[in-house]
């Protein structure tokens, strides 16, 4: 390891020591929060595989019903109860600070909380019951699916952080505290032989004027 470029003085030596110190200190910090931001990436990673597995159980269940839907009703026919929704939703999204990454908070709300048979953009009176099954089901998994897209989302960004941290932490590990501690056994050894020089250099003007 290459030590740093300074000159060999006392001022200088204070100077490192106290870089090193506050190196020492900054990568202990960084490491813990690695360590935090793993133990809490792995959570999510738990979380999102758990909902993505449940979601796309739903997904399935509710296709199903469509596939069925369709095969009792013609695809002009579903195209048109379908064609325009009956309400809105309006989509919230808000960011929380999780160990200094901005994660996303997502929420929604329908135009109508009241009138539940708003989800159904037709008439009862000329479609199947498997449509509506499919249409309710699909509707009781956007709260999930909204969570899913959050958690994923999330875990990226933590993913980020961690990769950035990562870099920092071994930065100060392999390079900058070794750089330092290099540096200033240098300098000590450098003080410590003019310290030698400058005695000898006494003792032999001592000897002169003896002399």
């Amino acid at each position: 390891m290459a030590k740093l470029n300074v000159n060999p003085t006392r001022m200088e030596l204070s100077r490192l020591k106290a870089r090193l110190a506050t190196s020492t200190r900054g990568h202990k910090l960084l490491k813990d929060k690695q360590d935090e931001l793993m133990r809490q990436f792995i959570a999510m990673i738990k979380e999102n595989k758990r909902l993505r597995e449940s979601v796309e159980a739903k997904l399935t269940d509710s296709f199903e019903d469509f596939l069925l839907a369709r095969s009792m009703n013609s695809s002009q026919m579903l195209d048109e109860a379908l064609a325009i929704s009956k309400e809105s939703i309006q989509l919230d999204i808000q960011t929380k600070n999780l160990m200094s990454v901005n994660v996303p908070v997502m929420t929604f709300s329908r135009s109508d909380q009241e009138d539940t048979s708003a989800i159904y953009p037709y008439g009862f009176g000329g479609t199947s019951s498997e449509l509506d099954e499919a249409v309710k089901k699909l509707y009781d998994i956007l709260p999930d699916l909204l969570k899913l897209a959050e958690i994923e989302k999330a875990c990226q960004l933590m993913a980020d952080e961690i990769e950035s941290t990562r870099r920092r932490v071994n930065a100060l590990e392999y390079m900058t505290i070794p750089q330092l501690k290099e540096t200033i056994t240098y300098i000590r050894m450098k003080l410590e032989e003019n310290d030698r020089s400058s005695i000898t250099r006494l003792m032999k003007v001592k000897d002169m004027i003896k002399q």
